[in-house]
């Protein structure tokens, strides 16, 4: 039998809400730019652009609750609201009608960005790691499971900053709905249980900065509150 030589790390997860069990994480993954409006804020054809996909560490993932830390190396770090789909089971070549079986249930979470970061990055042809996977990037609410609430497809996506709503969009403005993104990305990917997707965020994204309280979520859904510390 062998054993590790340090002492191997926790398990990231999430938790469940109303109960006390919790949601083991595998992998995180983010659809850029699924939404047109953002699409086109973002200076992209949201009419000639197939999805694609980046990733997070999976212990970027923290409650979307209480202080997220505003993150070193940044003066310019942005919001980005989006619906989230935990898998519960996995496949590879899934097709669309048969990608909703996956899914064990949904949450909404924010997917930081250090702007400043990602477009030196953009600009040098280098990859984003920096500016999209740190620590505490991906904070997330608690889920909730697709047998108590179906498949959210038209509901008001939104999130508030100090009280003023900053972005607000629909779930049936992705340009490639739930189903599809899973579809795809399992023809790149072996998808398994514990695995996230971050299904990409309405047009509205600015920034941030220490003091700022949030607000989020998806109707029908959940919601979460947070502030930057």
């Amino acid at each position: 039998m062998s054993s590790y030589v340090i002492s191997a790390p926790a398990l990231p997860s999430l938790a469940v809400a109303g109960t006390e069990e919790r949601f083991p994480i595998r992998r995180v993954f983010c659809v850029g730019r699924n939404y047109g409006a953002h699409a086109r804020e973002m200076g992209s054809d949201p009419n000639r652009e197939p999805p694609f996909f980046f990733t997070k560490p999976a212990d970027a993932v923290v409650p979307a609750s209480g202080a997220v830390p505003y993150p070193p190396a940044t003066k310019d770090l942005h919001h980005e609201v989006e619906l989230v789909v935990a898998l519960g089971t996995g496949g590879a070549n899934i097709a669309p009608q048969d990608a909703l079986a996956l899914v064990w249930g949904y949450g909404v979470g924010l997917d930081l960005t250090r702007r400043d970061l990602q477009s030196v990055a953009k600009d040098a042809g280098r990859p984003w790691d920096m500016a999209k996977g740190f620590d505490a990037s991906a904070p997330c609410s608690p889920l909730v499971p697709a047998t108590l609430l179906g498949h959210p497809q038209d509901a008001r996506i939104w999130l508030e900053v100090n009280g003023a709503l900053r972005q607000e969009g629909n779930l049936n403005e992705m340009i490639w709905p739930i189903a599809d993104v899973i579809s795809l990305l399992s023809q790149l990917v072996t998808l398994a249980p514990g695995d996230l997707i971050y299904t990409g965020t309405p047009a509205g994204v600015a920034a941030l900065k220490p003091g700022d309280q949030l607000r989020g979520g998806v109707d029908g859904v959940t919601e979460f509150a947070l502030s930057i510390a």
